[in-house]
């Protein structure tokens, strides 16, 4: 019985403490602007929604803040160039209708011999 209550102390204190940050949505016009957190409260992602829908620019970052890719919806279809960082390049790809038409990749040695 006492190995019983143990482990619901132990489980109810995990989920106590395990609480994860609350998104945040403003009104902006027609569109809500909405903003969700890591645990460590850094911003992993903003964008806006339209009538339910992704809608317009999205950004997203890293839990240590750094930009990782950024894109735009409409009406909740990837359109446009979209692109993505990591360590060594970065990548652009152009949507159709949230269908990739392209796909452009910069290493950053490519972009030191631009130059």
């Amino acid at each position: 019985m006492k190995k019983y209550m143990l482990l619901g102390a132990l489980v109810i204190s995990g989920v106590i403490f395990a609480q994860e940050v609350e998104p945040k949505y403003e009104i902006q016009g027609n569109l809500v602007k909405a903003t969700y957190f890591y645990d460590n409260g850094q911003i992993k992602q903003e964008g806006f929604y339209k009538d339910g829908k992704v809608h317009g620019k999205w950004i997203s970052y890293n839990e240590e803040g750094s930009k990782i890719s950024l894109g735009e919806f409409t009406d909740g279809a990837k359109t446009g160039k979209w692109f993505f960082w990591n360590d060594s390049s970065l990548n652009e790809v152009d949507y159709n209708d949230s269908r990739v038409a392209e796909v452009k990749k910069w290493s950053s040695e490519t972009l030191v011999n631009r130059n």
